[in-house]
């Protein structure tokens, strides 16, 4: 299977779990040493309960399973997380050209200072660091940055 096969599509409320899941086994493999806040039945209950139904949220599919998942809100790339094995395959770049389309004045996020590949990621698509904190704001307490893209930048 190539990425041509992977369809991005609106999630539904059929794919919650399985989008939790996808997010759970990204984290793991991509934030090792990140505290998770949350069990996995709270993540997956809030995708559930808040994530799928009152955000904009894609998942990527191939052949019936979901490999990808983003999700939007209000000019924020809230969460884009990919399967482990479809990490560094053009998935992310096809999630992020998308997200530009659905947000076409402009866009920002957040990430752990600690996640470089994250952070290579978005600026090689064009987002500028503005901000570092400590943490403290953040469930993790974990040092973060914001990004923001905009476009013509």
């Amino acid at each position: 299977m190539t990425l041509d096969d992977v369809v991005l599509r609106r999630a539904t409320a059929s794919d919650a779990f399985t989008a939790a899941d996808v997010w759970l086994r990204s984290y793991t493999a991509a934030l090792p040493t990140v505290r998770r806040a949350h069990t996995d039945d709270e993540v997956r209950a809030h995708f559930r309960d808040v994530v799928v139904p009152a955000r904009e949220t894609w998942v990527a599919e191939l052949d019936g399973s979901l490999i990808g998942v983003m999700v939007l809100a209000d000019g924020l790339l809230s969460q884009l997380y990919l399967d482990p094995g479809w990490r560094g395959r053009g998935l992310g770049d096809r999630f992020v050209a998308l997200a530009k389309e659905r947000g076409p004045d402009g866009l920002e996020l957040w990430t752990f200072q600690v996640n470089g590949p994250a952070r290579r990621f978005y600026e090689r698509h064009g987002f500028v660091a503005v901000a570092y904190t400590d943490g403290h704001d953040n469930e993790e307490n974990e040092p973060d940055i914001r990004y923001v893209w905009r476009p013509d930048s």
